[in-house]
Parts: C-alpha cells; structure tokens; sequence
C-alpha cells in the first residue's frame, strides 16, 4: 500500500468548470492554454485536443475579438474537454462565449467598465452555470496601485483581486476562482498565502511567465511546490515558453512528487555510474517518450546496477535492476525473471504495458465490489 500525501489542504468551495470540480475534495486540476491563432480554428482544435491527450483537464483559450468568439463556437463544437474563454475588457465577448457553450469564463470584472455591463455577465453566468475566474498578474497591475506601492508587491496583488472579488460579491455572485501570478516566486507565493487567508474560492495557482521549459520549470515546481505544501491550491497551471503539453507534464510530475494527484508512470531512475550494466539514460528517454499514452498510476524503477537496484525494484510495479550477466526485472515488487542487454527495452515495455493492464483490472474488479457491497 503506498503511503497517501500527508498534505491537509485548505478547505475551498467547491464551482464546476463542465465537467471538472475545482475546490473542495475535488483532486487538484492540471490545465494549460492554448498558444495558436484562436481563428485558425483547425490548429486550435488539434492544439486543444494535444494538450487534452496529454491528460489535462482543463485548457483556455484566448478570445480577444468578436471574430475570435466565433471561431471559439467551431471549437467548441469540436473538442470535449472543458474550455475557459481568456477575455479582457469587452463584456460583449463574454456574453457571447457564454451563449457558445463556455465552461469558464476569465475575466476581471473590474475591467468591465460600467456597473450594468457587469451585470450582464454575471446573469448570464448565473443563468448558465458558468463560474468567473479572476486572474490578477503582477505585470498588469492598475495605476493606482503603482503609484500606492510603488512597484508589485504580493500586497499590491491581492489587493487587486480583493476589487474583484467585492464586485461579485456585491451581486451575490459567488462561483468563482482567483489567481495572483508574479513572475517572481516570492512575491507569487507571499500573494497567495495572503490570500488564502481572506477568501474561500478555489485559487488557480501558477508562477506566470515563468521562462524556458528547464528554467520555467525548475521555478514552478519550487513556487507551487511551496504552496501545495501548505495545502494551498485546487487547480494549477505551469507557464513555459514551450509546447503547452510540456506544461501538462510538468503539472502532473509536481502533484505526483508530493502525492497529490495520480496520473500515469512515476519513473524512479538513477542518474547512472560506472556501475551501470546498462544505458540508464538511454532507456529512461525511451520509455518516457514510448509510454507517455498510459494513464494507470504505477510506480518503474530503472536503476543500473544491485547497490539500490534490488531495493527500489520491490517497492516498484515494474522494476528494472542492472546485473551480471543479465539484468533482472521486478514485477509487483517480486524478482519475475531475467533479460539480457540486446532489444530489453522493447521487453520491458511489454511488461510495463501488461502490469499496467493488470492493475486496470484490478481496480475495476475492486469498483465493482465497492458497487454490489453498497447495493447489498
């Protein structure tokens, strides 16, 4: 039985985007955003569909004109996975995209303009069931709190979404999520314990403009991991300037590390030695890329050689340990059998795909218990 994640997190309310609860019990979402041409809808739609294969459960995409609104309707009608609509300023967008089917809706409602323009977007969210997100960043603050802070600070940012946050409330308006990202991480993780204590929306959490794929990375899983260890945080997005599905992994491989959320293989591999009777490094890049498709939550040890191989291999599904004169592979924490150097990869990945078939079986065998047990 592998340990659950000692993490208390803070108790949220709970809104539905389509068909993902966030907040609550809800496990912690994993989304990204969409980076084509909204109008070219073709690409979006297969951009939308990429990140969701990659197991997101939430994906935005940008909606900045009427024009884009539209095209937003073809996706809509193209793609399953819940969709967030980023706008800014025109409440006539929103008021579209809601209309086409939208299952979030990001925009600030301070930057609406007039009370009745907010109005309406809030009574056609009502209406629709469609939660708001505000998202407040640290590069776009208003001038006034420039000017009263004199640069962003994590103070200056929940300031700004507690603006926001009274205008929903001043309508009674109440199913919504908040973000305060800073560039920062700081300042972004300062922001959000803040803010924490003063609301009980779900809060999105992300390091925004957080860099390259290393570096971006390297600062979100500290960022977020800081606030997910505070229990802090019910959906999460990772900002790279990269491919919006490496967003996706890099989301899941920081709940997995704090064992908030399972999604496909945890790797366990050593960085490699002169010990190793085989090319660890060689065979992690291959049956990363080669079983990026599974989504069972198992556990494969890769390590070359007996020092630790042994060890991580019995607590591993599947475990890989490199021997003389053949390796020897683990499966559910067992010695099963061994394998020489020449095409084990293939091999492994068999025995890999069939463990992980196994435990499908398994755990569907266990719901269908779980079902006639209640039933009795």
């Amino acid at each position: 039985m592998k340990a659950a994640s000692p993490i208390k997190r803070r108790v949220s309310r709970q809104i539905q985007v389509g068909s993902v609860a966030v907040g609550g019990d809800a496990p912690i979402s994993v989304q990204s955003m969409t980076n084509t041409e909204t109008c070219d809808v073709a690409a979006t739609v297969a951009q939308v569909q990429a990140i969701a294969d990659a197991g997101a459960d939430i994906v935005r995409v940008s909606v900045p004109s009427m024009e884009a609104a539209e095209a937003f309707r073809a996706i809509r009608a193209r793609v399953e996975v819940p969709l967030v609509a980023d706008i800014h300023f025109d409440h006539r967008i929103a008021l579209k995209v809601a209309e086409y089917g939208v299952d979030c809706l990001r925009i600030n409602p301070g930057n609406i303009g007039r009370d009745d323009k907010v109005r309406e977007v809030i009574h056609s969210a009502r209406d629709k069931g469609i939660p708001i997100r505000i998202g407040v960043n640290a590069g776009s603050l208003g001038k006034d709190l420039q000017r009263k802070y004199g640069e962003p600070t994590a103070e200056a940012l929940v300031e700004s979404a507690m603006r926001h946050v009274d205008i929903l409330d001043r309508h009674n308006y109440y199913d919504f999520k908040v973000s305060v990202k800073a560039s920062e991480v700081f300042m972004a993780v300062e922001a959000y314990r803040l803010l924490a204590k003063q609301i009980d929306q779900p809060l999105h959490l992300g390091i925004t403009e957080a860099g390259g794929l290393r570096g971006g990375t390297v600062k979100s899983a500290v960022g977020l991991g800081m606030l997910l260890m505070d229990g802090i945080g019910d959906t999460i997005r990772i900002s790279l300037a990269a491919d919006p599905v490496e967003e996706v992994k890099v989301g899941f491989e920081i709940l997995k590390s704090l064992k908030l959320r399972t999604n496909g293989i945890n790797f366990i591999a050593c960085p490699s030695c002169s010990r190793q009777n085989f090319d660890v490094i060689g065979t992690m890049n291959a049956l990363e890329q080669r079983l990026e498709d599974i989504r069972t939550p198992m556990d494969v040890a890769v390590i070359g050689c007996i020092v630790n191989g042994p060890g991580e291999a019995r607590e591993a599904d599947v475990g890989l340990t490199g021997a003389t004169p053949s390796n020897l592979i683990y499966v559910n924490g067992e010695p099963d059998h061994k394998v020489s150097n020449q095409s084990f990869i293939d091999h492994l990945e068999q025995v890999i795909r069939q463990r992980a078939a196994d435990l499908e079986t398994e755990r569907a065998r266990q719901e269908e218990q779980l079902i006639l047990k209640s039933s009795a």
